[in-house]
């Protein structure tokens, strides 16, 4: 989400402290995983896909550093890293999932950002993501522009592909909706299509929301999809990387 001014981020590892382990086990253990599991579906779907593999929550606040009002986008990102880590991919099987100011300073080393977008407090969005996977992973990702009062409903078949086929979290932003937020499966009933959204809008340090806290604050929620702000165009990016685990789809449910 825009926001203006500026801010000396502390490096990821200031955050964690010399001579921590920067593993995903070790480091990021206290960042609750899959949170959207048990949520109740919003009516008895004919038909759903969920997000296949494990990821981490990341929201406001969870590494120490105060972003509320600008940072929804990096921490959406982090969500997407963390479900490429957990799945191993990339060149380091022990990659970390990078800090803030490891995203600003790969864009200003990419050409994609000026010198003085290290640690300043600029938003960013699903272009930035698509090249920080690609500059972190090697995943490359797919970018889909929903035009301005088209919304996302010419989308639904493009996400059930993506989820069905062992997909990650996506990443979704706009204008006059800017709010960051992550994607995590979609359903149908005869009541329409809902999308399952992750919000990174919580604030607080790692571990102070647990899952059926996030679950009863709506920070993982069914959404309709007639609900999206219709005066918004949309941009979703998709992490072009199956999960090696189990696919979950509309036969096999959580309870």
């Amino acid at each position: 989400m825009p926001a203006a001014g500026g801010s000396d981020l502390p490096l990821l590892g200031e955050l964690w402290g010399p001579g921590t382990s920067r593993s995903w086990g070790d480091a990021l253990m206290s960042l609750f995983p899959d949170i959207h599991w048990g949520l109740p579906f919003p009516a008895s779907p004919t038909r759903a896909a969920l997000v296949s593999g494990s990821y981490l929550y990341y929201h406001y606040g969870c590494d120490g550093v105060d972003d509320r009002g600008w940072g929804c986008g990096y921490r959406t990102l982090q969500t997407l890293c963390s479900w490429l880590t957990a799945a191993g991919v990339g060149p380091d099987p022990l990659q970390p999932v990078p800090g803030l100011r490891d995203f600003q300073r790969a864009l200003v080393e990419m050409g994609d950002k000026p010198p003085t977008f290290t640690g300043s407090r600029d938003w960013i969005g699903t272009v930035e993501a698509t090249l920080c996977i690609d500059h972190f992973f090697g995943v490359p990702c797919k970018l889909v522009h929903c035009p301005r009062g088209e919304g996302l409903g010419g989308q639904v078949e493009a996400l059930y592909a993506h989820f069905q086929g062992g997909g990650g979290p996506i990443m979704v932003g706009g204008d006059a909706d800017s709010a960051s937020k992550g994607l995590l499966g979609v359903c149908s009933s005869r009541h329409g299509h809902h999308l399952l959204v992750l919000d990174p809008h919580y604030y607080g340090g790692a571990g102070s929301l647990e899952r059926e806290g996030a679950q009863a604050g709506g920070w993982v929620r069914w959404q309709a999809l007639a609900s999206f702000d219709p005066t918004s165009f949309y941009n979703l990016c998709l992490p072009q990387c199956q999960s090696r685990g189990e696919l979950t789809s509309a036969r096999a449910l959580p309870q």
